[in-house]
């Protein structure tokens, strides 16, 4: 067993992995598991960098992840940024920053990277020889993988739910306008991604990250957030549209209200499940099998396989 830790740094979060992890078996033991919502992308669709504010939020995430790093006693760390740090004109002073708290550069991937890792992650401990199509949501861009064991075919497409949400809302809640346009966009990101992704091909359709989690757990009713509930459940596609509906009738406070709402997913979940919602319609889904496993699962297992 090697033990890791991985950084997984979005546009919306930072989220932090230590585990311990088998790479011949491929077996992964959670140790430490934690999310920061610092939305590093704030403005960056509209400006291009990111602002000092969301960089400071980030660092100081940083150090409290280095903390928890050192007491348990991590071997090797890899640290994973995507979408924001990937668009941002002064994505060097983030990666100075990193480098001072953590000790290790973040890896800037490409799409076609944070789709391997996310595959990876999904589905290592999922059952069966089904093809398998992975739709990861993200703050600024959405990932889409097939594959059965291995990626067939990967795209990364710029609809993710800040994205969309700095993009085109400005009421709340969101007129027929907003979300005419928040659809338009993600229709165009589907027509482009099914040009090189054969996305009507697998007959399972995979949701990661934490617009799928969440419309998941309010479609289950949930009075708490529950991993171990929302891990590998399947919903229809008629309570992802029911909680879509839901969520698009709702002002901020209501939708601060659900129980199960993390507080930084408030302003941006009306895109997000917007998004899962076109998906499931594109590729006639009649469900999601939603997995808490996902890019950061498949980061720690490149991680250690690479320490060995």
């Amino acid at each position: 067993m090697t033990r890791v830790a991985a950084v997984d740094c979005g546009t919306n979060s930072i989220r932090l992995l230590v585990a311990d992890v088998d790479p011949d078996a491929g077996t992964l033991v959670d140790l430490d598991r934690r999310m920061t919502v610092v939305r590093l992308g704030q403005g960056v669709d509209r400006t291009g960098r990111l602002a000092p504010e969301a960089l400071e939020r980030t660092f100081a995430a940083c150090r409290a992840y280095a903390a928890v790093i050192r007491e348990l006693g991590v071997e090797k760390v890899r640290f994973v940024a995507t979408s924001a740090s990937r668009d941002a004109e002064n994505r060097e002073e983030f990666v100075r920053g990193v480098v001072d708290i953590l000790g290790v550069e973040p890896e800037v991937v490409s799409g076609d990277q944070e789709a391997e890792f996310s595959f990876t992650g999904a589905t290592r401990e999922l059952e069966g020889d089904d093809e398998y199509l992975v739709v990861d949501i993200g703050g600024g861009s959405t990932e889409f993988v097939v594959g059965r064991a291995h990626v067939r075919a990967a795209r990364s497409v710029d609809v993710g739910c800040v994205r969309l949400t700095e993009r085109h809302v400005r009421t709340d809640p969101p007129s027929p306008a907003e979300v005419a346009a928040i659809r338009a966009d993600v229709r165009a990101a589907l027509e482009l991604a099914g040009a090189t992704v054969p996305l009507r091909e697998p007959r399972t359709l995979v949701g990661l990250a934490g617009s799928v989690t969440t419309v998941a757990a309010v479609a289950l009713g949930l009075e708490e957030y529950d991993s171990a509930a929302i891990h590998r459940s399947r919903v229809s596609y008629e309570q992802v549209a029911a909680v879509t509906d839901r969520l698009l009738a709702a002002t901020h406070d209501e939708r601060a209200a659900i129980p199960v709402m993390h507080p930084g997913r408030v302003d941006v979940i009306v895109a997000g499940a917007l998004v899962l919602r076109e998906v499931m319609e594109y590729v006639g889904a009649s469900e999601v099998v939603v997995s808490e496993h996902d890019i950061l699962d498949g980061i720690a297992h490149h991680c250690a396989a690479e320490a060995r």
